[in-house]
């Protein structure tokens, strides 16, 4: 800094003879010397700036060494407190990110339990059963005792499910699985040999339904055949008692399961 002052005094007295010798006027001379001031007020302004911040940045270091030796007296290990510090934040950020992301999930699955809920009018169960979201089709509207061919008025049933699904492009893009139930009653012989026969080809003739072509008769559901399949649980998996008529009913159903994503692998029920 001072060799640079000592340059700009000797720049100075040159520009005496130097002007003169040259035949500057007195007005360029003085716009040199005016030049000349200015660079010697920016440098002094320039070097009484940081001096400041050198001043500041000593206070403030003297002030992080105090209250280190002040904490290190208390017990209190200052690394250790800057690492729980950073791992406080970073799990923060990830509780933010996290409860946006369980937000978002629940908003998605009030839409689809609102768009849902239209069955109930036709007397069907929405429910969620296993973390899954489960419309409920009651066997014994679909299929006569210990049969799987589909009644009159369960076509009827599997039409409007198949309607409200088909109608709506969240629904439609959807995955379900069609699982077929039965009471805990054995089966004596017959074609299906058992409860797990019979439970699995009544999940196959709904599925077989659902995604049928449509017509004008109402033939079919019209669904993707790509985003369904069946399963038969037989009586291993209750809704109610075996013990009595009306829970052996309950129990007789085929339902339709509407399947998780990975990002929607969480307790459901806490959503609703």
């Amino acid at each position: 800094m001072k060799q640079r002052k000592l340059v700009l005094s000797l720049l100075v007295l040159l520009a005496v003879p130097l002007a003169v010798g040259c035949g500057y006027s007195e007005d360029e001379w003085q716009a040199q010397l005016s030049k000349y001031g200015k660079l010697n007020d920016q440098y002094n302004q320039e070097k009484q700036q940081n001096s400041q911040l050198s001043a500041d940045l000593d206070a403030a270091k003297a002030r992080v060494a105090e209250l280190t030796s002040k904490l290190q007296a208390m017990g209190v290990n200052v690394e250790q407190l800057t690492t729980n510090l950073d791992q406080t934040q970073k799990a923060l950020e990830e509780y933010k990110a996290r409860a946006a992301q369980l937000e978002a999930i629940k908003q998605r699955f009030e839409q689809l339990r609102q768009k849902l809920q239209k069955l109930t009018n036709l007397g069907l169960k929405v429910s969620i059963r296993h973390n899954r979201m489960v419309i409920s089709l009651p066997g014994d509207v679909l299929f006569a005792s210990g049969q799987d061919t589909l009644k009159p008025e369960g076509l009827t049933v599997l039409n409007a499910v198949a309607e409200v699904i088909r109608k709506d492009q969240q629904l439609s893009e959807r995955y379900f699985q069609i699982a077929g139930h039965t009471d805990n009653k054995p089966l004596s012989g017959g074609s299906f040999k058992d409860n797990w026969g019979l439970s699995a080809m009544r999940a196959r003739q709904v599925l077989v339904f659902l995604i049928s072509a449509t017509d004008a008769k109402g033939g079919g559901g019209g669904l993707d055949p790509t985003h369904l399949h069946a399963a038969g649980y037989g009586e291993t998996d209750p809704v109610a008692d075996n013990n009595t008529d009306q829970g052996r009913q309950a129990n007789r159903r085929v339902e339709l399961v509407l399947m998780p994503d990975v990002s929607e692998m969480l307790d459901l029920k806490s959503l609703i």
